[in-house]
């Protein structure tokens, strides 16, 4: 519950203090809702691929722990599981990137 009211209170934060700092330079920007969900995918891509590190990292530690001899196997499937998960991490950015960039024609070509 704790770490809820901290990131409400981060984006309440950056929501104040980003109209000042935007209202400083010569051309206008909108927040608009295509923004706004995509920083919000991408924070979000972030945290689960590190929520995924983490938990890949740990297994292979636990299980390199319990039978040393294993260890030559668990090594290698780990760095080709963490590979797939950072090429999924690469592709949802690029997703998030693209909905920010406002190029459809990118979009409706995947």
């Amino acid at each position: 519950m704790k770490s809820l009211q901290v990131i409400g209170l981060a984006m309440v934060a950056f929501f104040l203090l980003a109209a000042p700092a935007l209202a400083a330079s010569d051309h206008t920007v909108v927040f608009s809702g295509a923004g706004v969900g995509a920083g919000f995918g991408a924070a979000l891509t972030m945290i689960g691929a590190g929520f995924g590190f983490g938990r890949i990292g740990a297994a292979a530690l636990e299980s390199m722990a319990r039978q040393p001899e294993v260890a030559g196997r668990v090594l290698p499937t780990m760095i080709v599981i963490a590979a797939l998960l950072e090429g999924a991490t690469f592709f949802a950015l690029f997703i998030c990137y693209t909905i920010v960039s406002g190029k459809p024609e990118v979009i409706g070509a995947m």
